[in-house]
């Protein structure tokens, strides 16, 4: 850990807690973070109000660990997407677990990671911003430590991008974005194109180019077989360049794909790259491992077509209370689309606690919700009252982290451990 990271982080345990902060204590106001970290209360006991989100200790060094595994045994460098969780303090724990950067996608993540002293990161978006140029180029200028790649997809972005670097001392890195099919989102559609933004890219001072990436998320209909044949044409793609000359001067190429439903296609892909000019940087950008959750990526995750290679466990927990029984079939708890995701699924009841006793949430589901309220329905076999904490896992760890600025985590005895804040 650098001194300036130290410092940043040391600046988020001395911030104070009050009502900006959900679910915290009310008896905390006024303590530092780390004041509050320091009583270790209790999740269930010690004056937390619901609703209140809370990450597993144990589930998230879990998922850290496997992460940092999966990369170096497949020979891979990892820049895990920050925008999952726009924490710097994971940020700082997952480069404490081997990731070569930090993966983000819009400037103002730029800026969090570098109030944080994160000194590599990988912008995988296009930026033809002038302002954001300008302040990319005066960080770069001012660190000598400081690396930046960012992608390219057009000869109009080159030249904005040109035009508003012409002040720079450095040349901004570029990587050409080569998209993953007719009908996907951002990127060059065809290999021609590609080569005539690469020579755009040549004819400036102001950007270099570094190599080549993508996102096989985006492939149309995406299966294996067809997420395996674009990551081999965009490998294809990388050599075509190093063929041309077009790294000459690099000490490394960077090829980089990997979302988190198809990192184990790219694995396979990427241990097949040939021997180029240059070392390749082979570069995975998963992001949402690091929480993990209980419905989209419990479904999507490699791990389910590799289960030898282990598995990530769902960090997060949404505890709610029951706030009205209006009926046998229905209840209604006290958190809704404020507090939880909800554009990749619905919230799953897992448990309810009462008296300190902890069941599963046998009978009840999640139906539907409000901007405060989550709608249950409750079969005959539900016992479920008035005042009871159901906990609740959640689809979606982007969407769930942004609408928490404090979150406790929480060790399986329920012991809060740490805080960690969110910058959205």
């Amino acid at each position: 850990m650098t001194a300036d990271t130290a410092q940043s982080l040391a600046r988020l345990a001395a911030e104070r807690v009050d009502h900006r902060f959900k679910g915290l204590p009310p008896d905390a106001d006024g303590l530092t973070v780390a004041e509050l970290a320091g009583q270790r209360r209790n999740l269930f006991t010690g004056g937390f109000a619901t609703p209140v989100l809370a990450l597993s200790a144990e589930r998230l060094e879990h998922n850290l660990k496997l992460m940092e595994t999966y990369a170096a045994r497949h020979g891979l460098a990892f820049a895990p997407h920050g925008k999952t969780s726009m924490a710097p303090q994971l940020f700082q724990r997952q480069i404490e677990h081997g990731a070569w950067g930090i993966t983000l996608a819009v400037p103002h993540q730029v800026r969090v990671a570098r109030a944080f002293g994160t000194r590599r990161v990988f912008l995988a978006n296009e930026l033809v911003d002038a302002a954001a140029l300008r302040w990319i180029a005066a960080e770069l200028d001012a660190d000598p430590d400081f690396e930046l790649v960012c992608y390219v997809d057009s000869v109009r972005g080159v030249e904005l991008m040109d035009a508003a670097l012409r002040d720079a001392t450095r040349p901004v890195d570029v990587v050409v974005e080569f998209a993953a099919g007719e009908g996907a989102r951002t990127g060059v559609r065809t290999e021609a194109e590609c080569a005539a933004v690469a020579d755009a890219v040549a004819g400036t001072r102001t950007l270099r180019l570094v190599g080549v990436a993508g996102y096989e998320g985006e492939v149309p209909k995406a299966d294996s077989e067809r997420v395996t044949a674009w990551l081999r044409r965009l490998v294809a793609l990388a050599a075509d360049f190093d063929k041309a000359g077009r790294f000459s001067g690099l000490d490394e190429i960077v090829v980089s794909a990997g979302g988190s439903a198809w990192f184990d296609a790219v694995a396979e892909v990427f241990a097949e790259i040939p021997e180029l000019s240059r070392p390749v940087l082979k570069l995975l950008r998963s992001g949402a491992y690091v929480s993990h959750d209980d419905g989209h990526y419990r479904k999507l995750t490699p791990f389910n077509r590799v289960p030898e290679e282990g598995a990530l466990e769902p960090a997060f927990r949404l505890w709610t209370q029951v706030v009205s029984r209006p009926s046998a079939e229905q209840a209604f708890v006290n958190a809704g689309k404020r507090d939880a995701a909800y554009d990749l699924g619905l919230p799953f009841a897992q448990v309810i606690r009462r008296d300190g006793a902890e069941r599963p949430a046998t009978g009840v589901s999640v139906t539907a919700l409000s901007d405060q309220h989550a709608w249950l329905a409750t079969t005959p076999e539900a016992d479920l009252e008035v005042g009871d904490w159901v906990g609740l896992g959640l689809s979606h760890p982007c969407t769930s982290f942004d609408k928490w600025q404090l979150i406790p985590v929480a060790e399986a005895d329920g012991t809060v451990v740490d805080y960690v804040r969110t910058f959205f």
